[in-house]
């Protein structure tokens, strides 16, 4: 590899680029992902941000995380079953609200956060 500089003055600057990767849709997981990055792991972060692999990681932590929600939401109803809807709503609105609640925590932990 072979780098040219530029002069400024009495310095000489690297003549570097940055490829820009297609922008992918990151969702919720991927935002949150980022984020952690950011604030946990900067040196990681900058150097997926520099090598442009950045977006392709949160491209996939989003998908993992959307895959790992749609086969955790039914063996949760498995495990607790849901109350009857068409008897009582409101109750079965929350006792869904709290199992997607609990497939989250299992998400972030085991996918965003580790």
């Amino acid at each position: 590899m072979k780098i040219t500089y530029h002069r400024n003055g009495d310095y000489l600057f690297p003549n570097l680029t940055v490829t820009q990767e297609e922008p992918a849709v990151i969702g919720k997981y991927g935002m949150l992902r980022k984020t952690y990055l950011r604030e946990n792991h900067p040196n990681w972060y900058q150097s997926m941000t520099l090598t442009g692999k950045l977006n392709r990681h949160l491209a996939e932590v989003k998908a993992s995380a959307q895959e790992m929600m749609e086969t955790l939401m039914p063996k949760l109803l498995q495990k607790y079953p849901a109350p009857d809807k068409s008897e009582d709503q409101l109750k079965w609105v929350a006792h869904m609200n709290d199992l997607t609640a609990m497939a989250e925590e299992t998400v972030l932990a085991e996918l965003v956060y580790n």
